[in-house]
């Protein structure tokens, strides 16, 4: 399915392709830049129309003539505009020297710009193009209009912000509004550019889709349901228990079998058809008093789980959540290279010393295993590539994806699903609130859910991401994981 023109990612060296190739199709490149200035002003002039004067700062590139153009546009809507630019104007080139030469307001240095009450800052210097930190008199404007609290409109990106990663470069406006144009950048949904951004709007100034789209990277995108619906098993009149696949998730010892039941009962209510808690003896009695619709198997050790095994219709497993980190969840774990398996928790921390002892195992194959790391777990599999500052979360997340043969989950607000083919995903619909005790243990069961009934490793890890976040959001602020299962539905 062609992914959604509004969920496609360009990064800024692809939006700068997309752009020559524009140009070089015939079309007026200076119009492209007419319609985005002028979107710009009517932001300004729709959202803040009070505004005692509107302060409009523009660099010395394209993202400055986009700044020249809104300024020349608010001028004539009767609006008190002051222009503040960042090094000589008459050293722009191409299309940003005719919007100079058009705009009507005379300038000052961008030194001598201080922050009034009443201003709204249109900021127009750098944009998603940034590479390097922001130059000192820069980051002196951005301490002086913080310090202000005036509100700030961004053009195509705070500045400061790298439009790759959402990583700041030194510092970066905290923008109340956000303009950018035909797609958005990464940096857009990578936090903290996420939250920089503050609204953000995305026009169309007139580029053809085709040309977007021969320039797009569509492997990555937004993590909506259009990216893996089709993907997903749905339910027919003919279905019953058997034919949604069998989950089994690990329980821990007798005190610590909640995260398995967690894990357990978010799998069932995601269809999974039958849910078993694979339980330690010890643990048996708590699991069984406090489980009802879930079924439940001793399994003590090593040699139980083989022989359990030999039932096929067993495909799909949950191990960490509650587990406890060491030699029994790496024997488990490596039990089941022949089938579908979320790593989760301590799972994850099991193979911390031996990362690749978990990766060859699952080496061959379809992609079978998803692994589910927060910050710190990602650090302990992949500490060379965690480490790596030249590379955005999506990068880090594709290429642990390609060394561990795994669907990778890299979990925060704005968590990065990644498959080993190069295919990566940014959720956004994830609630602050998310952020409490157990709510990974029921992400993982989701995902598992999903698994068990068929669905690929990557379209299942993502799909379980959207679930959950979707979930948080019914459950609303304050919830608990308990919450969390309770409002999760199936697709």
């Amino acid at each position: 399915m062609m992914m959604p023109l509004t969920d496609l990612l360009l990064t800024p060296d692809a939006m700068s392709a997309v752009d020559r190739a524009a140009a070089a199709s015939g079309i007026d490149s200076y119009g492209l830049m007419e319609k985005a200035g002028q979107a710009v002003a009517a932001v300004a002039l729709r959202h803040f129309p009070g505004a005692v004067r509107y302060a409009v700062l523009c660099g010395p590139g394209n993202n400055g003539g986009d700044g020249y153009v809104a300024a020349r546009a608010l001028k004539q809507a009767g609006a008190d505009v002051r222009l503040f630019h960042l090094g000589d104007p008459q050293r722009l080139k191409g299309d940003a020297t005719s919007a100079f030469a058009d705009c009507p307001v005379e300038g000052k240095t961008i030194d001598d710009f201080i922050p009034l009450a009443g201003d709204v800052v249109i900021d127009a210097i750098f944009g998603a193009g940034l590479s390097r930190p922001v130059p000192d008199d820069v980051a002196a404007v951005i301490a002086r209009v913080a310090a202000a609290d005036i509100p700030v409109i961004s053009v195509d990106l705070p500045s400061g912000l790298d439009g790759r990663s959402g990583q700041v470069l030194g510092a970066a406006f905290h923008a109340a509004r956000t303009v950018t144009f035909m797609t958005r950048k990464p940096g857009h949904l990578l936090l903290p550019g996420r939250d920089l951004c503050g609204e953000l709007e995305v026009f169309d100034i007139g580029i053809p889709d085709r040309i977007v789209r021969a320039h797009a990277d569509r492997s990555l995108g937004e993590n909506k349901p259009a990216q893996w619906q089709a993907a997903i098993p749905s339910a027919g009149v003919e279905t019953h228990k058997y034919k949604r696949g069998h989950l089994i998730v690990f329980s821990g010892g007798p005190n610590a079998t909640g995260a398995a039941r967690m894990s357990a009962m978010a799998g069932l209510k995601v269809g999974a058809g039958l849910v078993t808690i694979a339980s330690p003896p010890e643990a048996l009695d708590v699991n069984a008093g406090l489980l009802t619709a879930i079924m439940l198997h001793s399994i003590g050790d090593e040699a139980s789980l083989l022989e359990w095994l030999a039932d096929k219709r067993l495909s799909t497993f949950i191990l960490g959540p509650g587990f406890g980190a060491g030699e029994k969840a790496r024997q488990f774990c490596l039990a089941l290279v022949n089938r579908h398996l979320v790593l989760d928790a301590d799972g994850i921390t099991s193979f911390r010393d031996e990362p690749q002892r978990l990766f060859d195992a699952f080496a061959e194959g379809p992609t079978r295993l998803v692994l589910t790391p927060h910050e710190g777990e990602f650090s302990r599999l992949f500490p060379d590539i965690a480490a790596d500052e030249t590379l955005s979360k999506v990068d880090k997340a594709r290429a642990a994806a390609t060394r561990a043969h795994a669907a990778i989950i890299y979990k925060g607000a704005d968590t990065v699903i990644a498959a080993p083919d190069g295919r990566a995903l940014i959720n956004a619909n994830a609630p602050p609130w998310l952020a409490t005790a157990g709510s990974g243990d029921v992400l993982a069961g989701i995902v598992g859910g999903l698994m068990a009934q068929g669905a690929p490793a990557f379209e299942a890890a993502a799909a379980g991401v959207w679930l959950h976040g979707l979930a948080g959001q019914h459950a609303g602020k304050g919830l608990t994981a308990e919450d969390l299962v309770a409002a999760v539905k199936p697709l």
